[in-house]
C-alpha cells in the first residue's frame, strides 16, 4: 500500500510540511466545526494595522497540532511513556483548543453570549463532537479539562509554556512583520522533559525561555494591544451595543445573518449551560456574518448606527490616548461635553447616552509570566527550580510584573 495514502500533508509557512495521519484527527479537521476556523482571523481586527495579518484560526490549530507531534515524539525519545491513546488525545485537544472562538476571535467574545468565554464553547463543541464520533474524544476531553492522570499532557495544551502560545507567538510575529516576537520554538521543544509528572525545561534551554517571555511582552505591546487595534475593537463593540440598544427599544433592524440576529436579539447566557441550539448557531458563524451585517447597517435609518458602521468599513477609526492614571469624573465629563458638541456639528442629535458610543474609558492588564501563580520550571542537577530563580532574577521579575494601562478611545477631533 502506498504510504502517501496514509496521511495528508499541509504546507505551512511557519513549520514547513505538516504531516497528519489519516483517521480520527483528519476526520476532525474535515468537520465543519473545524473548517469554520478558516473563516475566522487569528488576530481579529489586527489586519487594520498589519496588512498581512490575514491568517486564520485554522492555520493556528494545525500549527499547534504539529508542535504537539514534535514534542510528544521528543518526550518519548527521553523515555517518557506516552500510549497511542494519550498521543492521539493530546493532539485532538491541541487541534480543538480554539474551536470555540467566534467571529473576529477575542474582539466580540463577550458581545454575543453573556457569562461566556471561548474555552467554554470549545469544551461544549468537543463534547458534541464526542457524541458524533462515538466517544473517540473521551481522552482528549479529559486532557483538555485537566482530568487526566498525566498532568503534563494538559500542560502542553494549557499552561505558561503551552504549545498554543508557542505557535501563535511565532505565527503572529511572522504575519505582522514584528520580528521582536520571534521565539526559538525548536530549542524549547527539544529541551522539554517530564520530571515528577510535570513539564520542565532542561537548563540548556533557559535562554530560549527568557527570549519567549520577552517576546510575549513585546507582542502584547506592539501587536495585541496596539493603540489602533484597541480603537478598532472599541468601535465594533459600540456598533453591537447600538444594535442591542435599538432592539431593546423596540426598533426592528434588518439582518443579513439569521445566526447573528439570534444572538443579538435573544442574548443567550452560558451561566447555566450552553444549549445544543446555541452550539449549532454559534458554530456556523464566522467573520463574514459580522461584515455582511455591518455593510447593511451603514445604510440604516438610525444615524448613529449608520455612522459607526460606515466608519468601521472605511477605517475611519477613533483615536486611542493612553492615560497616566485612572480617569476621574472631571475628565469624563469634559470629554463627554466635547463629544456631544462634535457630534452635533456632524448633524447627529447627541446627548450623554449618544456620546457613549463615541467615547469609552478602558484599562488593560498584561502579564508576560505569572511566576507567582503558575510557573515554568527549569531542571538543574535533577531538581526543578522556578524560572525566575534559575535565571537572572532581576530581569525576569521585572518582565513578569503586571502592566496596567488606562486609556481613552475618542473622536479624533477632540483631545483629552
Amino acid at each position: 500500500m502506498d504510504k502517501s495514502t496514509r496521511y495528508k500533508i499541509f504546507n505551512d509557512p511557519i513549520h514547513g510540511f505538516i504531516t497528519v495521519p489519516k483517521g480520527i484527527i483528519l476526520r476532525l479537521i474535515d468537520h465543519p466545526y473545524v473548517q469554520r476556523l478558516r473563516r475566522i482571523r487569528q488576530l481579529g481586527l489586527g489586519y487594520l494595522v498589519f496588512p498581512a495579518a490575514e491568517h486564520s484560526r485554522f492555520s493556528h490549530a494545525i500549527g499547534a497540532l504539529e508542535l504537539g507531534q514534535r514534542v510528544l515524539n521528543n518526550l518519548r525519545e527521553k523515555d517518557t511513556t506516552i500510549s497511542a491513546k494519550e498521543f492521539e488525545g493530546t493532539l485532538i485537544a491541541l487541534l480543538l483548543h480554539d474551536v470555540g472562538h467566534g467571529p473576529l476571535s477575542h474582539t466580540l467574545e463577550h458581545s454575543l453570549i453573556k457569562n461566556f468565554n471561548h474555552e467554554m464553547m470549545s469544551l461544549s463543541i468537543m463534547k458534541e463532537l464526542n457524541k458524533q464520533f462515538d466517544g473517540a474524544l473521551d481522552t482528549a476531553i479529559e486532557i483538555f479539562t485537566d482530568q487526566y492522570p498525566k498532568k503534563f499532557l494538559h500542560q502542553l495544551v494549557s499552561s505558561q509554556l503551552d504549545l498554543d502560545r508557542l505557535d501563535y507567538l511565532r505565527r503572529d510575529s511572522f504575519f505582522t512583520g514584528v520580528s521582536e516576537g520571534t521565539v526559538g520554538i525548536n530549542r524549547i521543544l527539544k529541551t522539554m522533559r517530564v520530571f515528577n509528572g510535570n513539564i520542565v525545561i532542561e537548563k540548556k534551554g533557559i535562554y530560549a525561555i527568557e527570549n519567549y517571555i520577552i517576546a510575549r511582552r513585546l507582542m502584547y505591546m506592539q501587536v495585541y494591544l496596539h493603540k489602533t487595534v484597541l480603537s478598532a475593537d472599541a468601535l465594533i463593540r459600540r456598533i453591537f451595543d447600538r444594535v442591542t440598544d435599538l432592539i431593546e427599544s423596540g426598533i426592528e433592524l434588518e439582518f443579513v445573518s439569521e445566526n447573528l440576529e439570534y444572538f443579538l436579539k435573544e442574548q443567550p447566557s452560558a451561566k447555566q449551560r450552553i444549549t445544543k441550539k446555541t452550539i449549532d448557531l454559534y458554530a456556523s458563524m464566522d467573520d463574514y456574518d459580522v461584515y455582511q451585517n455591518i455593510k447593511k447597517w451603514q445604510h440604516n435609518g438610525d444615524p448613529i448606527l449608520a455612522d459607526l458602521s460606515f466608519r468601521f468599513l472605511n477605517r475611519s477609526l477613533f483615536r486611542t490616548t493612553f492615560l497616566d492614571k485612572a480617569p476621574d469624573e472631571k475628565l469624563k465629563n469634559s470629554l463627554t461635553k466635547k463629544t456631544i458638541k462634535e457630534l452635533k456639528k456632524k448633524g447627529i442629535d447627541a446627548d450623554e447616552k449618544s456620546a457613549e458610543y463615541y467615547l469609552s474609558f478602558e484599562r488593560n492588564l498584561t502579564e508576560a509570566y505569572k511566576y507567582k501563580n503558575e510557573s515554568i520550571w527549569i531542571l538543574e542537577d535533577e531538581e526543578a527550580i522556578e524560572f525566575s530563580k534559575a535565571a537572572d532574577t532581576k530581569n525576569i521579575i521585572a518582565l513578569a510584573e503586571p502592566v496596567v494601562r488606562y486609556f481613552c478611545v475618542h473622536l479624533k477631533e477632540i483631545t483629552p
